[in-house]
């Protein structure tokens, strides 16, 4: 916490038994991350859900997204944040729009679909890259 107040970035996961808190750890977590004007994502996986792949980051980034839709308004955060992850992902930006809808919503029709005829593998394999 201290390295990313200092300005650092940092990625922090919680994992254990059922019932150990972790919930609980996040929630009081989450008080002194969005004091120091932090950012704090948090996503379960639920067993019922394993078919899908990432689904635990997955909702954890459709909440965000979906925060940043409900806060920006008509802002250029969100139209800044779109115009980068096009330039960075390009079409394979298409694949994560599948497993986040908000992030659909933000990037817009701007969006080009991928070639339906592509395989389930090579989609797998562009998620894990």
């Amino acid at each position: 916490y201290r390295r990313s107040v200092s300005g650092g970035s940092e990625l922090v996961i919680i994992s254990g038994a059922s019932g150990s808190g972790k919930s609980l750890l996040v929630y009081e977590s989450r008080k002194h991350v969005l004091a120091g004007g932090g950012i704090i994502l948090s996503g379960k996986f639920d067993q019922l859900q394993q078919g899908t792949p990432f689904s635990a980051f997955a909702s954890a980034f459709d909440v965000y997204c979906g925060t940043l839709l409900e806060d920006s308004g008509p802002s250029s955060i969100v139209g800044e944040l779109a115009s980068n992850l096009r330039s960075s992902l390009g079409r394979d930006v298409h694949h994560l729009t599948k497993l986040i809808p908000n992030l659909a919503i933000i990037l817009g029709p701007a969006t080009s679909p991928i070639n339906r005829n592509e395989d389930c593998d090579n989609a797998q394999k562009r998620l894990q890259y």
